[in-house]
């Protein structure tokens, strides 16, 4: 939110992608922060798309639980799992609400167990070739 306040953007835009909370998740903050900053975000995501929400979509939050980082951290992956699916079991609840479209990425990246390439040298992050995934889920979405 800080950010969006701070950038010079412009009114409206042709389509607006919405992935939140896995900072959230992360940093152990409640559901209930989770989705009231949810929903603020997504009513600032319609306005950008000039009320169409046709043309906002939701993305499913990452399972970071899943990547060698985490391991190593010592994270409990079954926890951070069980957090995600909350979370995303939210916004997917509050995208049906505002009849917005919804993109389910989260499975795709707890294959990064298992396949290194979707992964960054950092071992958290995702690589390009998972953003192409996310990139090619979205765009099916879209009016083109």
């Amino acid at each position: 939110m800080t950010a969006i306040n701070a950038a010079k953007l412009l009114p409206r835009y042709d389509y607006v992608t919405l992935l939140i909370g896995v900072n959230n998740q992360y940093r152990g903050r409640s559901l209930d922060d989770y989705t009231l900053q949810f929903e603020i975000l997504l009513m600032k995501a319609i306005k950008f798309a000039g009320g169409d929400t046709s043309h906002v979509i939701v993305v499913s939050i990452p399972d970071w639980g899943a990547t060698p980082f985490a391991r190593e951290k010592g994270a409990d992956r079954a926890k951070v799992t069980e957090e995600i699916n909350a979370f995303n079991k939210e916004n997917n609840r509050i995208a049906y609400q505002y009849k917005v479209k919804y993109v389910d990425i989260t499975a795709g990246t707890r294959e990064a167990m298992v396949d290194p390439e979707l992964l960054t040298d950092d071992k958290l992050h995702y690589s390009g070739v998972e953003h192409q995934r996310w990139a090619s889920a979205i765009v099916k979405l879209m009016k083109l």
